[in-house]
């Protein structure tokens, strides 16, 4: 019989392994968005808007930016819902808990799953909602998942940046779909395959999983599962579980100025460059995925075959964010311990340390938002690997910095927040399509180049945080003189 005194190891090896699958599997599939784009064209989906034009020597050609268009609005509108709603999503996880929060996002992801498996050329609109729920249910999946590391202790970063990792190496599960569909294997198929797996879902829910949450630190006495809660009188905590949502690092230090209110830690000069910060460099990303497709469409002469080995080259970087994500701790982590510029307290060293990651994040940005202006295919290659290592640092350096910036117990509030208001911010993107196909002539040079500059904002982030730090410790310095 399991003892139930204490979560067993091979409970808690069995909840880590199955929440991995989960996130790698299911939670962030919305990303591989340009693998899926491929075969929907090849199928019809909104094929009626391509239509015949005349090219610059005269000859007829068929114009499909309309259809190029649509599926950039899809992916606009599901990539916003991602963020948008995850002020919602934890909302209902810390009121209602993990089964509630967790059944809910399993019914929503099904129902989108399903959605795309019924849709069809004649139906292309059930993108717009199936999408969306994908998404939507996806970030739910994660979100519960980040409190499996409270069952590891030492350990709890390492789980919750790991989970994130698989978060967006999710992405490449529509590059296997893809594979299989140009093996000749439907994709509906594949979607109705998703849509089963709900059944595990619910399975992990009731065995793997507790009613409420999992605390942090993990009492003696702490059972979870049904099986436990059967044999005897649930231990479970009732202690809220403050965890990140993507890319997390939790801070195990006491966070800054613990007694500010929310309204002054959402006006304080921090915060806002911090959302100016992801905002920017987010919607570079998002651009960048939404318009993948027709930019390699442009790049190859309309090559299929060459559209078909960047895309599959693209989906297989995106695998490796599972391997970069937990970089980006272990430069804090090493950053945090070096010796303190004299007058800088613990919390302020910790805060310190973010500054070096915020910078590389921006920095990254920055390499990545000029190659993917150059209009040169074979540079994509790079393009995709310093794609995956930023996104990988930009969420896990989000979480970071918010952690241990601000109270702990307005955390949640201000990552949900922070991430609603990047998220109308990525509602550009279409406006930034609809401009090239209006205005350039499909040429997206001008708008690359736009957007570089942009990037180059985000760097005020790491200043501010660098001088702020520097400004109290010199403070506290000559408080001590006197």
């Amino acid at each position: 019989m399991v003892d139930c005194l204490k979560p067993s190891w091979v409970r808690r090896g069995l909840t880590f392994i199955t929440g991995l699958v989960e996130c790698l599997c299911f939670a962030g599939i919305i990303f591989g968005w340009a693998s899926l784009v491929f075969v929907l064209k090849s199928e019809g989906y909104f094929g009626a808007l391509c239509v015949n034009a005349t090219a610059t020597n005269g000859s007829q050609v068929l114009d499909c930016s309309g259809q190029d268009e649509q599926f950039s609005l899809v992916f606009t509108i599901a990539s916003f819902m991602n963020n948008f709603l995850t002020l919602a999503s934890g909302f209902i996880f810390d009121h209602l808990g993990t089964s509630v929060a967790r059944f809910l996002g399993i019914g929503v992801h099904t129902m989108g799953t399903l959605m795309v498996a019924f849709s069809s050329s004649a139906l292309p609109g059930l993108l717009f909602p199936a999408m969306s729920f994908i998404a939507v249910g996806g970030i739910m999946l994660l979100m519960t998942n980040m409190q499996v590391g409270n069952l590891f202790g030492a350990q709890r970063s390492t789980v919750i940046t790991l989970y994130n990792g698989a978060f967006d190496s999710s992405s490449a599960l529509f590059l296997i779909i893809k594979l299989l569909y140009e093996s000749g294997t439907c994709f509906h198929t594949a979607f109705f395959f998703l849509s089963a797996c709900s059944v595990l879902h619910v399975l992990r829910t009731i065995f793997l999983f507790p009613r409420k949450f999992i605390p942090y630190p993990l009492p003696d006495d702490y059972t979870y599962g049904l099986s436990c809660s059967k044999l005897r009188p649930s231990k479970e905590s009732n202690v809220s579980f403050e965890a990140p949502a993507e890319e997390e690092q939790m801070s195990s230090h006491a966070p800054v100025e613990q007694e500010k209110s929310f309204r002054e830690c959402i006006l304080s000069k921090l915060y806002l460059w911090h959302v100016l910060w992801l905002a920017v460099i987010q919607l570079r990303h998002y651009l960048f995925i939404g318009t993948l497709n027709p930019t390699l469409e442009k790049l190859s002469d309309g090559e299929p075959s060459l559209v078909s080995q960047y895309l599959n080259a693209f989906a297989f970087t995106q695998l490796c964010g599972v391997l970069c994500a937990p970089w980006n701790g272990l430069i804090m982590d090493r950053h945090k311990h070096k010796p303190r510029v004299e007058g800088m307290s613990e919390q302020e060293a910790d805060l310190n340390s973010t500054v070096l990651s915020l910078f590389l994040t921006s920095a990254m940005a920055l390499v990545f938002s000029l190659c993917a202006a150059v209009p040169l295919l074979s540079l994509q290659y790079f393009t995709f690997i310093v794609q995956v290592l930023n996104r990988s640092f930009l969420y896990g350096g989000n979480a970071a910095f918010l952690s241990v910036a601000f109270p702990s117990r307005h955390f949640g509030k201000l990552y949900g927040l922070v991430m609603a208001v990047s998220a109308i911010a990525s509602l550009l993107q279409y406006a930034c399509f609809a401009f090239v196909k209006t205005f350039l002539h499909g040429d997206p040079f001008y708008v690359n180049v736009a957007l570089a500059v942009l990037v180059l904002l985000a760097f005020i982030h790491p200043l501010s945080v660098f001088l702020h730090c520097r400004r109290l410790a010199s403070e506290r310095a000559k408080n001590r003189l006197k």
